[in-house]
C-alpha cells in the first residue's frame, strides 16, 4: 500500500496546482463581478422597486429569472446552487488534497528517520508541509468569494420574490 500511495503523490500535487490556478482565476472574476455589481447597483434596485424585468450584468440569478420568467422558485434556487457548486467544492476539497499530500511523504520520512537519514526526513517533510499550506491557501482564497456570492444570490432571490409580488 505504501508504494501505491507514493504513486498518488504526483497527481495530488498536480491537482493542488490546478486548484491554485483556479482559485486565482476565480478571485479575479469575483473582483470583476463586484465592480460590475457596484456600477449597476442603483439601476438594479430601481428596477426591483418598479417590478420590471430587465437584464443587469453582474446579477446572474436575476438574469436567469428575466430569461425564464415562468421558472419556479425552486428552479431559481437550484440554478443559484449550480452557480456556486464548483467554488464550494474547491473550497472543501483543497484542504483534503493538502492533507493527502502531507500524509504520503510521512512514510518515507519515517523510513529515513529509522535509517538515520536526516536529509531524507527534511526533504519529505518540506513537501508534506508545503502541500498542506497550499491546500489551505486555496481554500482561503475561494472561501471568501463563495460566501459573498451566496449572500448576493440569496438577495437576488429575495428581490425576484418582490418582482413577482410574493
Amino acid at each position: 500500500m505504501a508504494n501505491v500511495s507514493e504513486i498518488l503523490m504526483a497527481p495530488v500535487l498536480v491537482a493542488i496546482l490546478i486548484l491554485f490556478i483556479y482559485a486565482i482565476y476565480t478571485l479575479g472574476r469575483f473582483l470583476s463581478q463586484y465592480l460590475i455589481r457596484k456600477k449597476n447597483y442603483i439601476n438594479y434596485f430601481k428596477n426591483i422597486e418598479n417590478k420590471k424585468n430587465k437584464l443587469f450584468t453582474g446579477f446572474p440569478i436575476h438574469n436567469y429569472f428575466v430569461k425564464n420568467p415562468t421558472a419556479s422558485e425552486d428552479e431559481i434556487e437550484v440554478y443559484a446552487l449550480k452557480k456556486l457548486e464548483t467554488l464550494r467544492i474547491v473550497t472543501r476539497i483543497a484542504p483534503m488534497l493538502g492533507l493527502i499530500a502531507t500524509m504520503i511523504p510521512m512514510g518515507p520520512a519515517l523510513k529515513s528517520l529509522a535509517d538515520g537519514n536526516i536529509q531524507g526526513i527534511s526533504e519529505n517533510l518540506i513537501i508534506a508541509f508545503a502541500a498542506v499550506i497550499w491546500g489551505l491557501v486555496i481554500s482561503t482564497i475561494t472561501f471568501w468569494p463563495a460566501s459573498v456570492k451566496k449572500r448576493w444570490f440569496a438577495q437576488e432571490i429575495i428581490n425576484i420574490r418582490k418582482i413577482k409580488g410574493e
